[in-house]
């Protein structure tokens, strides 16, 4: 149970701007326990998930301080991204699960007001699916190793 703790912390912990590896405890975890492969799963992918929303809750915090002089983005630059979020944005979180660009997305999406629900969708399935190929290559590398 302590395992389960210890990945859903780090799985929540790398989808925030902390450099975590939430990939390296989840396969130690199968490793040590192959049969739980589905519990963890869903522990890693709650942990990510619930991160993201994090960043996503920030987001919108931080735009309504758009008119304030310290605000990181002028108004042609939020714009210009409202605009290119408005074409890509919501695909984009498909790439949430990515290293380096996946939590700025996130935040962003809060930023461009992502709807919350379209929101967990997509970060959902990109972040149960790169937890998904993780798990297939670490079993597959047992059973073949």
């Amino acid at each position: 149970m302590l395992s389960a703790w210890a990945l859903f912390l780090s799985a929540f912990g790398a989808a925030t701007l902390l450099p975590l590896q939430s990939e390296a405890v989840l396969v130690g975890l199968l490793l040590r326990q192959p049969e739980a492969v589905a519990m963890l799963l869903l522990v890693a992918t709650a942990g990510n998930v619930l991160g993201s929303v994090v960043n996503w809750l920030l987001g919108r915090a931080l735009e309504h301080f758009r008119d304030r002089r310290w605000f990181p983005f002028s108004a042609a630059q939020l714009q210009r991204a409202q605009t290119r979020y408005q074409r890509w944005g919501q695909w984009s979180l498909l790439l949430s699960w990515m290293p380096v660009i996946g939590d700025p997305l996130t935040l962003i999406a809060g930023i461009m007001r992502e709807p919350f629900w379209r929101f967990i969708v997509l970060v959902t399935v990109a972040k149960a699916g790169r937890y998904l190929v993780v798990a297939l290559l670490t079993l597959g590398w047992v059973q073949h190793g």
